[in-house]
């Protein structure tokens, strides 16, 4: 069976968006996922390692994968709008996953700057099955405004994460009703150096689960 990989630009609000998507390397897609990357005046691409680890574990658990470059970034139109637009940007993007596989239920997932972007989007669309977020800021003074209590919520943080430190993000946790779940990973940093094949196989794992 060949495995669908397909570069692509997505119709979004401020330009087209660079996008890529892909398929489980061993089966036919039974379930859907967007990934978001970080953030974008630091360097973020959708091809980040963080990410590309989000997708493939995604892609392991059976996930057709999208992922995209938020405006500004590469060759995605428009301009760096500070996180307002870049959940427009996600929601164009979902919307694409979404009429390409219609069935098939859906994930969010997102690291750092994504993680925010996937959090505020799940809190405005109805029908997610699972937020995953890696590396959420929960430090910032606007973090309770990404709970979206009523979609299950993953988190997945680096226990030496300096940019993201832990301690905010057990308190925003512990704040949290509904479904919930905190995964700890060994990671060096708050790239998840040295818990990388762990954070892909704890996405794989989640993933996996109907």
């Amino acid at each position: 069976m060949a495995r669908r990989i397909e570069s692509l630009f997505v119709s979004g609000p401020a330009g087209r968006l660079e996008a890529l998507l892909e398929e489980p390397e061993d089966r036919d897609p039974d379930q859907a996922a967007l990934v978001c990357h970080p953030h974008p005046l630091h360097g973020g691409t959708m091809h980040n390692k963080v990410v590309y680890r989000l997708a493939r574990g995604l892609r392991r658990a059976g996930h057709v994968v999208l992922r995209f470059n938020f405006r500004g970034v590469n060759l995605s139109g428009g301009v760096h709008d500070h996180g307002v637009g870049e959940v427009e940007d996600a929601r164009a993007s979902l919307a694409e996953l979404r009429s390409r596989y219609p069935e098939l239920p859906f994930t969010l997932a997102g690291f750092s700057f994504g993680s925010r972007v996937c959090l505020q989007l799940a809190g405005q669309t109805s029908g997610a099955r699972r937020v995953i977020a890696a590396g959420f800021p929960a430090h910032f003074s606007d973090a309770p405004a990404f709970k979206a209590d009523s979609i299950p919520r993953v988190f997945l943080h680096s226990r030496n994460d300096r940019i993201c430190p832990p301690e905010p993000l057990e308190v925003f946790f512990e704040s949290l009703s509904g479904e919930k779940q905190l995964h700890w990973l060994d990671g060096e940093d708050h790239f998840f150096r040295g818990a990388l094949d762990a954070l892909e196989e704890t996405v794989r794992q989640l993933g996996s689960i109907q």
